[in-house]
């Protein structure tokens, strides 16, 4: 049958429950979100209403937008199942534990349509059990849908089926997970805590283990286990700290208790300064205090646990004076080689931990999964790691890893031992852009498995003539369908001379070539912006003519997009911040993902958006509220005068629409990794449609002096009440200047091209100034703005 999802029912209002609820009305379902009504102090609580009401305060937020919350019904399991009868899938997110499950099954399936789906979000429950109370003709559409906490942000859902589940259901999860909700699924076997969770936490158990036994600190712990080996920021402690300890130890203990034959079991077992830890109540970012604690105060501070003691002590910084010269190798792979043969501490941890795991996760195949592309999956989007376990084994070499197990006495896992003998040297293969994995069983090659809509460009840039041009910076790649694609990989995909040559080149080729325009990539941000160590060496010198320059050319490459006889339809992710969100604004289309944040963030730098952003906003809402005969045109000015001057950033897509940096025909796309066919499709659309380019506009309103006597009344009145600085004054004025025309007569308009010399000039004038140069030094420096 033809399945779809318009309203979904979740059960159990906790943190998981109610998160679960928002992504789903992210992803434009229906919620009815349903838990207990309980007393408390001689009142009730209506539990589910409260739980709504405090995700309008969490950071990170669990929706897009904060109103969106209202679309959220909720009840009473005593009183509204009736809300569930028209519900498309139900899933029950409630207690741990098997008898509170299994009642609540009871209570619920009389209530449930023939048709509906029925999952679980059980984190160690297994699914047959939980089947168990269900009648004959719902354990079919019974599963688990595993989301990793929080939703909206973690990319992996896990799905498990129960001894009766239909493939039916199994392969809609599939599709709909990735493309509804966004997530990167994979299919897990009914065993303890399933895949990632087996096999990340084991990971994590096994470094606390050694840094006990081997007398490392926790930040010692920390900065080797996160970026510099392609682990997350958060590293080991911080994300326990993050999941907070109680959670941890719940999962560890559970998996101490279900996994009798693991023959890593004792792993498990929580070591007891943590234990101790959890009883003192430190449980981490919802307690105040865990591995780490941020003190209160005027010059607030980050402590660190002293886990003899359980006192807290200022950090201390770890010394490895070999990782830091292995660090700046940008290659992962290459870098984790260099890592492990480091003959000092450092280098004998990392060994140690990796592995560890690397053993660990070879043993567990056919019991968590049958392949090694769901496992490497599950690990890398459930802890956002960037290379699986599998991956991780080809990296440093099949046959190394293998003689150095040796050399150490240790145990080889037997697969690996039948592959060498068999003269099988990795667990993956890649020929033209192809990648193939080893089949367990036979071991050998095949493809691996494909996602929906899901084209990764580091891999089609392998195949013949797919390059068009390429250059240290940035790309210009044939997509086919008579779609090119303006790719920046530079690093952050900051935007220098690189950037800038590609696109003006990459708008020639494409009128002459192509059909349309795609701008996108896949690094780790869309783009953080403009080369701001370039634009700071040039200021310092003083060489604000080739500054000038500089801008001129950016102006010239953003216009040249807006203004390219085909369409260009810009795909931008995660940061999109000053010149990138220039470069966004200037599509005629934009594709972005769900989780874009975007913003005109120059005044944190001391700056003003000078390459066509001050511009296209004006010209987007000024001129738009003008075009469409709206009389009062200060309240729009008003509005992004705020939106620039305070450097607002928006922290989803769909709040970049309401800051006006996306227009109401942009499109959002769930799932990051489906982006570049999204924005495809959109760009192959428009020129199906008879694409015709916009003129060069010439009556852009001017508002004049009384705009700009409004706009520097309000900078005064906040620089007198202490919220700004006088140097933030006076990059306000400048700003006010751009938007309001500067000296030109109100009521009349202006031309594009002097708004864009109004920008440059501004931009030169601030770049003169000693307190802009100390902004960016200090961003440059320490990575975040000061406010001098």
């Amino acid at each position: 049958m033809v399945r779809d999802i318009q309203k979904a029912g979740v059960l159990g209002a906790g943190v998981m429950g109610a998160a679960i609820a928002a992504h789903l009305v992210n992803a434009g379902i229906d919620v009815v979100l349903l838990d207990l009504e309980i007393e408390k102090g001689g009142q009730k609580i209506h539990l589910a209403r409260e739980a709504v009401k405090a995700m309008a305060k969490a950071k990170p937020s669990p929706i897009f937008v904060n109103d969106w919350l209202q679309k959220i019904k909720t009840g009473t399991f005593s009183s509204d199942l009736k809300q569930l009868e028209d519900c498309d899938w139900v899933i029950e997110v409630v207690k741990e534990d098997l008898t509170v499950k299994h009642n609540l099954f009871k209570q619920i399936a009389g209530h449930l349509r023939a048709d509906a789906l029925l999952t679980t979000n059980t984190s160690g429950i297994p699914i047959a059990q939980l089947s168990e109370v269900l009648p004959s003709d719902l354990k079919p559409r019974f599963c688990g849908t595993h989301f990793f906490n929080p939703p909206r942000y973690m990319k992996l859902l896990e799905v498990i089926a129960g001894p009766e589940t239909s493939q039916d259901v199994l392969s809609f999860f599939e599709q709909f997970g990735e493309s509804r909700l966004g997530k990167g699924v994979v299919f897990a076997k009914d065993c303890p805590n399933f895949i990632a969770n087996r096999i990340g936490v084991l990971a994590m158990m096994g470094v606390m283990q050694s840094m006990l036994e081997d007398k490392y600190t926790i930040e010692e712990v920390d900065k080797l286990m996160g970026p510099l080996t392609g682990r997350p920021k958060s590293a080991v402690f911080n994300t326990a700290d993050v999941v907070g300890l109680d959670t941890f130890a719940h999962v560890s203990d559970n998996l101490y208790q279900a996994a009798v034959d693991d023959e890593m079991r004792d792993q498990f077992v929580l070591p007891h300064p943590i234990r101790a830890m959890i009883e003192k109540g430190y449980l981490g970012r919802k307690s105040g205090s865990g591995f780490y604690q941020k003190t209160k105060g005027e010059k607030s501070e980050i402590l660190t646990i002293d886990l003899d003691t359980l006192t807290y002590r200022p950090k201390q910084k770890p010394n490895f004076p070999a990782v830091e010269v292995v660090k700046n190798e940008e290659d992962l792979a290459e870098r984790l080689r260099k890592l492990v043969a480091l003959n000092d501490r450092a280098g004998t941890f990392i060994w140690k931990a990796l592995s560890t795991t690397l053993v660990y996760a070879v043993n567990r195949l056919g019991e968590v999964a049958d392949d090694i592309v769901n496992v490497d999956r599950a690990v890398r989007w459930g802890f956002n790691w960037e290379m699986g376990p599998f991956e991780t084994w080809d990296a440093l070499g099949v046959s190394a890893t293998a003689e150095r197990l040796r050399s150490e006495g240790r145990p080889v896992p037997a697969l690996v031992e039948k592959m060498l003998e068999k003269g099988v040297t990795s667990f993956y293969q890649s020929e033209k852009g192809v990648q193939r994995y080893m089949d367990i069983e036979t071991l050998t090659y095949t493809d691996v498995p494909g996602r929906p809509n899901v084209l990764i460009l580091a891999d089609y840039k392998q195949g013949d003539h797919r390059v068009v041009k390429q250059t240290p910076g940035a790309s210009l790649l044939d997509l086919g369908d008579g779609v090119a694609c303006l790719e920046f990989h530079s690093k952050m995909n900051a935007i220098g001379s690189d950037t800038i040559s590609m696109t003006q080149y990459a708008v020639k080729t494409v009128e002459e070539k192509f059909d349309a325009l795609v701008v996108a990539n896949q690094g780790g941000n869309f783009s953080a912006g403009a080369n701001l160590m370039l634009l700071l060496m040039e200021a310092q010198e003083g060489n604000f003519e080739d500054i000038n320059l500089m801008i001129a050319a950016f102006q010239k490459a953003t216009s040249s997009l807006r203004y390219c006889k085909k369409p260009v339809v810009v795909a931008p992710y995660g940061l999109t911040l000053g010149g990138g969100c220039e470069f966004t604004l200037h599509g005629d289309g934009v594709e972005a993902a769900a989780e874009t944040y975007m913003g005109l963030v120059e005044v944190g730098v001391g700056l003003i958006p000078a390459g066509g952003g001050t511009k296209e906003m004006l010209l987007r809402h000024v001129g738009g509220a003008a075009a469409r005969g709206e009389s009062d045109l200060l309240t729009p000015l008003r509005r992004i005068f705020e939106t620039i001057g305070m450097g607002k950033v928006a922290t989803s897509a769909e709040e970049a629409r309401q800051f006006g940096f996306l227009k109401p025909t942009d499109g959002v796309t769930m799932n990051g990794d489906a982006l570049v066919t999204a924005a495809k499709k959109r760009a192959r659309a428009m020129a199906d449609m008879g694409y015709q380019p916009p003129s060069v506009p010439d009556n852009i309103p001017v508002l004049g002096e009384p705009a700009y006597a409004a706009l520097k009344l309000g900078l005064y009145m906040m620089r007198e009440g202490g919220y700004i600085s006088e140097h933030d004054a006076k990059i306000g004025t400048h700003l006010a200047r751009i938007l309001t025309g500067g000296a030109l007569t109100p009521g009349t308009t202006m031309t594009e091209q002097h708004v864009l010399d109004l920008e440059r000039e501004a931009f030169l004038r601030l770049c003169g100034e000693r307190k802009s140069l100390e902004r960016i030094h200090h961003m440059l420096t320490k990575g975040k703005p000061l406010r001098n």
